[in-house]
């Protein structure tokens, strides 16, 4: 497994998919990846963090982390959709902050052409 030695903190699907995209990449262009990626990558946790905070402050902010205006504002606006939205926000944080990470993984991968 070449990523866990790069980036211990993955851990399940991110990890395969983050491996599976570095399988036949030279060692030179991995440790560029990573550290591109690392940078860029939105951690799970904080994402479940910030979705907690919409209890107790303003809803929606977790959707602007990771680039969703546009339901950030409806979550502002309709107090995280009555927090039902929030809720399973919550739930789903893994999926939902891998869905982000694998979307700037394949971006990293395309920006530095591998």
């Amino acid at each position: 497994m070449k990523v866990f030695e790069h980036m211990p903190e993955l851990e399940g699907d991110e990890m395969q998919y983050i491996n599976r995209l570095l399988n036949d990449m030279p060692e030179d262009k991995i440790e560029t990846f990573v550290r591109v990626y690392e940078a860029r990558r939105k951690d799970p946790i904080l994402l479940l963090i910030l979705a907690l905070i919409g209890f107790f402050g303003v809803a929606g902010i977790h959707r602007f982390f990771v680039g969703h205006i546009g339901m950030g504002i409806l979550y502002i606006l309709t107090a995280g959709l009555c927090f039902i939205g929030t809720i399973v926000d919550m739930i789903n944080y893994k999926n939902f902050a891998f869905e982000y990470n694998r979307k700037i993984a394949l971006e990293v991968k395309g920006e530095l052409n591998l």
